[in-house]
């Protein structure tokens, strides 16, 4: 111990990588101990830390934020001894990248305990397909001469200079998407993989986040811990200094102490699937309702997450009753967060039943409702725009409209009279929707449930059309709409290849191709609808029966 803490008072010059001192006294304490040693020292010559590691490897403390400014490095070194004179591990490179420690300098010892020679590596600016570091060495412990000052003010200077000319093109910065898939499933995993990740890179995009990498990892089961095995991580790690990314992305739901543990050993933001697509509503949410939804479920995703929080403050109250430790912290996050969610809970009912009125009133004037349902991105609200003229955000992103838009479509042209039909346009589809997020928005689809008839909306240019198709159905069975009429309109039809539009036609005989771009191809889907609806119009109690023109099996358009 006394060996120990004599290395406190060691100085390590900015000028060179060690002292000799510094070198044997770290190599005798080794030596008795069996164990690596090593000093952080800074780069005013002080030794921050002395640290104590096993036969291996050592394990660093936790040594702060990092340095502010664009390009800086942490201002500590690491210098440690290698008891088997090995060169350095891939535990001192990724905790040399991950902490941005100016240097990590090995001491190489003989068999006999003696220094024999040092390696070090130091990070540099990454290009593609070269690892962020440089090692150098191993050297003779005489020979080991640098400059260390002027080795960081260059390189920092060059990091400076490449960030302030990398073009970032998102603006939430860059991203690297993860993917753990089950192997067992063989070919159908990758399969499954390549689509999620495809479906993961859209909403990466509509977020406003760019996507430097994408990894793939198929896995017997999922580290309960890291999701990656740890090895894959470190990988990771490296992978992110390289491209410049902040953020990890992964493509299913984490756990808050899975979150929390990789988010400690990587120091990079992590978010989910479910947290992604949450702040993909918080952005596009524009009406009241919508946005109340959006932050009711934010706050029942993120209070099972407050326990990763420091709980151990606690504040002190006064008055009878009021004397002791108080509430902590996390309590009072807590009793908050409950009494926002019962708060918004009850504005949601009040509006829940604004919109009941307002069906009531349209189903006493008759006025049939015709609800378009599909997955997200499949072109929904292009097509409300194309059958009643409106002018309806319409954007080739995942969740571009999340507000429910009515309007009225009016079929005196197409041979019915003066008819009108309300369409409303839905939030769309996707897989795994996270569950607060379905319970908040299934008021929502209220409007779709007193619909006497749905236009399931499917993109005939997908790939995985097939797969969205089942998805939908899965909701509205999770609904209770599966009993409604539905009407399967395949969009998009001039971006598909023929044999996606053969696909199509076999597994949906009954679909109507429509391109939104064509108004030709709209006649026979408002034909179909108004056959559809022809009973409803009878029933109504305004305008005059309604039948086809004579000798004409269908309106004439």
């Amino acid at each position: 111990m006394r060996a120990l803490e004599r290395l406190y008072r060691r100085r390590v010059p900015l000028d060179d990588l060690a002292t000799p001192e510094l070198v044997r006294s770290l190599a005798a304490v080794s030596l008795e101990t069996g164990r690596q040693v090593g000093v952080l020292a800074h780069r005013s010559g002080q030794v921050d830390y002395v640290i104590v590691g096993d036969a291996a490897k050592l394990m660093l403390p936790d040594i702060g934020r990092l340095r502010a400014a664009v390009g800086r490095f942490r201002g500590l070194r690491l210098v440690h001894t290698h008891l088997r004179g090995e060169s350095l591990t891939r535990d001192d490179l990724v905790d040399l990248v991950r902490l941005r420690l100016d240097l990590v300098v090995a001491v190489q010892l003989a068999p006999g305990g003696e220094p024999r020679s040092l390696v070090y590596a130091f990070n540099v600016p990454a290009d593609e397909g070269n690892p962020p570091y440089r090692e150098v060495g191993p050297l003779p412990i005489g020979q080991a001469q640098l400059d260390v000052g002027r080795l960081m003010g260059d390189l920092e200077a060059e990091f400076a200079r490449r960030a302030r000319a990398r073009e970032v093109a998102a603006e939430d910065g860059r991203a690297i998407l993860v993917h753990v898939g089950d192997k067992s499933k063989g070919a159908g995993a990758s399969r499954e993989a390549d689509e999620s990740m495809r479906e993961l890179r859209e909403l990466a995009r509509t977020a406003g986040t760019e996507v430097a990498d994408c990894i793939v990892q198929l896995r017997e089961q999922v580290d309960p811990k890291f999701v990656l095995g740890r090895g894959k991580l470190e990988d990771v790690v490296i992978r992110a200094i390289e491209l410049d990314a902040g953020v990890l992305v992964f493509d299913r739901e984490l756990s808050p102490a899975q979150a929390s543990a990789i988010a400690k050993h990587t120091d990079l933001r992590v978010i989910d699937r479910s947290q992604l697509i949450l702040d993909i509503f918080a952005q596009r949410a524009e009406s009241r309702d919508g946005k109340l939804q959006v932050e009711l479920a934010q706050l029942k995703y993120a209070m099972p997450r407050l326990t990763q929080k420091d709980d151990s403050l606690s504040r002190l109250t006064g008055g009878i009753g009021g004397r002791g430790p108080g509430e902590t912290k996390l309590e009072i996050g807590r009793r908050r967060a409950k009494d926002r969610v019962t708060h918004l809970e009850r504005q949601l009912k009040e509006l829940a039943k604004q919109r009941a009125q307002r069906r009531r009133r349209r189903a006493r004037h008759g006025i049939p409702v015709v609800a378009i349902v599909g997955y997200t991105n499949a072109g929904k609200s292009t097509l409300l725009n194309a059958l009643t003229g409106a002018a309806v955000l319409a954007e080739d992103k995942l969740f571009a409209t999340l507000d429910t838009r009515s309007r009225i479509l009016r079929c005196g042209w197409a041979g019915w009279g003066e008819r009108e039909v309300v369409m409303t346009d839905t939030v769309g589809f996707i897989r795994n929707l996270p569950k607060d997020l379905f319970a908040a928005f299934r008021a929502t689809f209220e409007e779709a449930a007193d619909a006497d008839l749905l236009l399931h909306v499917v993109d005939a240019s997908d790939a995985a059309s097939d797969d969205h198709v089942r998805t939908v159905i899965d909701v509205l069975e999770d609904l209770e709409l599966s009993h409604l009429p539905r009407l399967v309109v395949c969009s998009k039809v001039d971006l598909a290849t023929p044999a996606q539009r053969s696909m199509l036609g076999r597994a949906h005989p009954d679909a109507v191709f429509v391109s939104a771009m064509d108004r030709e191809t709209i006649r026979p889907l408002l034909a179909q609808m108004a056959r559809e609806l022809a009973e409803k119009w009878r029933l109504s109690a305004k305008g005059p029966e309604v039948e086809p023109a004579s000798g004409e099996t269908q309106p004439p358009f």
